[in-house]
């Protein structure tokens, strides 16, 4: 199973200080079925939860998912900052899922070393 997150993501992540364990956790939680809504195209809604509180005020996360095999963090943001996003961002968010799930095993290393796609690492040692 292989978990990606763009660029844009990582910075956001960052400033929330949101750790990949947690992108992790809501992958495995994908696996299982636990999903919160899929929005078509490889486009899925996966709430996160904040530390030390639950997901109902946590974040919500959007990412491209193939599930068990692909899956790629697009966007996020707080319940509390806004309550969805529009439907133009959903067609953007879709189109960039087809693109990132589609891609071939020799272009997600190129988008991997150009820094469009980052890593995340989901050892079962880490958790």
């Amino acid at each position: 199973m292989d978990v990606f997150k763009r660029r844009d993501f990582a910075r956001w992540q960052t400033r929330e200080k949101m750790p990949d364990h947690a992108l992790c956790t809501a992958v495995k939680e994908m696996a299982c079925g636990l999903v919160n809504a899929e929005l078509g195209g490889g486009l899925y809604k996966k709430r996160i939860a904040r530390a030390g509180e639950g997901k109902r005020s946590g974040y919500r996360t959007l990412l491209a998912a193939r599930t068990g095999e692909r899956y790629v963090f697009l966007h996020a943001f707080s319940k509390g900052d806004r309550a969805n996003i529009t439907p133009e961002e959903t067609r953007a968010l879709r189109f960039a899922a087809k693109v990132f799930l589609g891609l071939s095993a020799q272009d997600l290393l190129k988008t991997l070393e150009t820094g469009v796609l980052l890593e995340v690492h989901c050892n079962e040692q880490d958790h």
